[in-house]
């Protein structure tokens, strides 16, 4: 009999040394909340987790509490292919903080996880919407309100402000301490391009290559400066967008060294480029080997493409959204290049989203044209086989186009001028919702609009305000375009380590650069008050001497405006407009200059500027 015992005890000692000591590097999400619709699954890795035994206890004053646990369960768990990866799914019950162990053998590992109470009215969170003007922020160049942290012990690229191509330090502070600014000029929302971390050894800048997704990058703050950033901007009345990647991660990130799965990114035998052919998407005759390589593909050599097929990353890109705007109190979000993303899990990302924010929106970059290819992926279009994005708002390049194209020569010639922006609102029809497209004259990624209007004259600059502070849709003004910026880089004002200067500061502006902040401060302080403007439906009329009328209206009021992109003086035909103007009094007030307008008979509008006449209902 002892024979037998000691026999069983040298199994069980010998089972137990079998299993090396757990350790527990990373857990995602980095804590929860109660009252969440969205199940969570808490994503471990570290060293041999896998099999690991979950248990819970609750943490009070610092101690372990006795006795079950009911505030957070674990329910199941499952492994990946590395050994080195955990996923539990979690029931949520009450705040606190709770002891998770992971136990295997007679070692274990334990991590101390917080759950939140959900501040009130977070489920109903209202969201940007056509009342807004979105303010783009190019983070890392956009005004440096710390030098303290423009370089870090922890990351590998420092900063270096006479290299175009390096770090120039903007950072959170520096959006903190500009937001009187960007309210002053009339934008209600801000979108800073990703603050992530982002640790490749160069070209790190611009924050599109992630390499964690629960942690601002130190070189911009931390996660409670973002978090205050956020709280700042909401006591000036501004909204708050985070720019989110799902479709790629940096090479840099820490899950590279160790994938969960082979299939958690998109892997070829050699590297392999996106073909940049999302119309394979819905194109009736693409091969499937053109839509493999439009998904499946690389944006670039730092940037692997991640898999939203595999459940688990679905999961955690669902999660890692939801946690964002619950913890930061976002008011929306953008997405980088949603078409390159799988097609289904990227829709299914999204309706994740908007079921935990119901009045959640978001835009995402669809950069194609024409109109037909952008109407697509916008939710609620009508198409033809059956899918829905659940993408609310589409960034619109096809007006975009045409406003850069109409302003960049004299206009002259058939379907040129101010025709082209009239034919691009020709396909608003194809649109589930004209009020959510996302309005915008340059960005991020393009030359600036003053580099791309004939002779960089400022006076085309201020036509293409106009169009967009009156037309259809959400606009977005790119930062330093209130001043009219230009490239350093004149002769290829498109490269983008030049396009993307800090903003003037101090000195640096100059009267003209005044003169063009106050023009567009009147110009969007006023379309704040205008509903029509944000509501209302349109009406234009076609002309050939490169002008443009259009009508923003409903039952009450109407905005007349009307552009001439001509160098020479042009007449308001406003007989022809009768069918409209018949339903308001013909006479109305001109917001910018505070003049009264009568629109009884034709009169003259000089070359290259635009009247706006407010009407109201007889």
């Amino acid at each position: 009999m002892k024979t037998k015992f000691f026999f069983l005890a040298a199994l069980l000692l010998s089972a137990q040394m079998a299993f090396s000591a757990p350790k527990i590097e990373q857990v995602e999400p980095l804590c929860w909340w109660t009252e969440m619709r969205t199940p969570l699954t808490v994503m471990f890795h570290g060293q041999d987790l896998k099999d690991a035994e979950v248990s819970v206890q609750q943490v009070a004053a610092g101690k372990v509490v006795r006795g079950a646990c009911h505030g957070l369960v674990p329910r199941s768990q499952h492994n990946a292919e590395s050994p080195n990866y955990l996923f539990v799914d979690f029931g949520v019950f009450q705040p606190g903080t709770y002891r998770i162990t992971l136990k295997k053998g007679n070692k274990k590992a334990t991590y101390d996880y917080i759950i939140g109470t959900r501040r009130e009215g977070s489920r109903e969170r209202k969201s940007f919407d056509a009342g807004d003007v979105v303010y783009l922020i190019m983070s890392d160049r956009f005004v440096d309100g710390d030098p303290s942290n423009n370089s870090t012990p922890d990351t590998r690229e420092k900063a270096d402000k006479k290299n175009p191509n390096g770090r120039f330090g903007g950072d959170i502070q520096g959006i903190i301490n500009s937001l009187d600014h960007i309210e002053k000029l009339g934008c209600t929302a801000i979108w800073p391009t990703p603050m992530l971390g982002d640790d490749e050894e160069a070209w790190s800048y611009h924050g599109y290559a992630c390499s964690d997704y629960y942690h601002i990058d130190p070189r911009y703050g931390t996660n409670s400066l973002y978090a205050q950033m956020v709280q700042e901007a909401h006591k000036k009345g501004l909204k708050v967008l985070m720019d989110m990647v799902p479709n790629h991660c940096g090479g840099s990130h820490w899950w590279m060294k160790d994938l969960p799965y082979q299939n958690w990114i998109n892997q070829f035998p050699q590297f392999t480029n996106t073909n940049n052919c999302f119309t394979a998407n819905y194109d009736i005759n693409a091969s499937q080997y053109d839509r493999n390589l439009s998904n499946r593909g690389w944006f670039d050599h730092p940037m692997p493409d991640m898999n939203l097929e595999n459940p688990d990353l679905l999961k955690y890109f669902q999660q890692w959204a939801i946690w964002w705007i619950e913890y930061a109190d976002l008011d929306g979000l953008r997405v980088d290049t949603y078409p390159y993303i799988e097609k289904i899990p990227g829709s299914k990302w999204l309706k994740a989203i908007r079921e935990e924010y119901p009045g959640i929106n978001i835009v995402g970059e669809c950069w194609t044209r024409p109109a037909p290819a952008v109407a697509y992926w916008q939710s609620g279009a009508k198409n033809f086989d059956g899918f829905d994005s659940n993408l609310p708002t589409v960034m619109d390049f096809p007006t975009e186009e045409a406003i850069r194209q109409a302003l960049e020569n004299d206009g002259n010639g058939w379907g040129n001028g101010l025709t082209k922006v009239y034919d691009a609102l020709t396909m608003d029809y194809l649109y589930a919702d004209v009020n959510k497209l996302f309005t915008f004259l340059g960005n991020h990624d393009m030359s600036r609009i003053r580099d791309a209007v004939k002779d960089r004259d400022i006076r085309r600059v201020k036509l293409a305000y106009v169009l967009l502070a009156t037309m259809r849709g959400i606009p977005q003004v790119l930062y330093g375009d209130e001043y009219a910026m230009i490239s350093a880089n004149k002769e290829n004002p498109s490269d983008h380590s030049y396009l993307r200067a800090p903003l003037p500061q101090g000195g640096e502006i100059n009267d003209e650069m005044v003169d063009m902040f106050e023009f567009q401060s009147q110009l969007f302080q006023w379309r704040k008050k205008e509903p029509v403007l944000h509501k209302g439906k349109t009406l234009h009329f076609l002309s050939r001497d490169n002008t443009y009328a259009f009508f923003r209206y409903n039952d009450e009021e109407a905005v007349f405006v009307f552009a001439n992109a001509s160098e020479e003086p042009r007449e308001v035909p406003v007989g022809h407009y009768q069918e409209i103007l018949k339903n308001y009094s013909p006479i109305g007030m001109d917001p910018l200059s505070g003049k009264q307008i009568s629109l009884y008979r034709p009169f003259t509008v000089k070359g290259l500027s635009t009247v706006i006449v407010k009407l109201k209902k007889k």
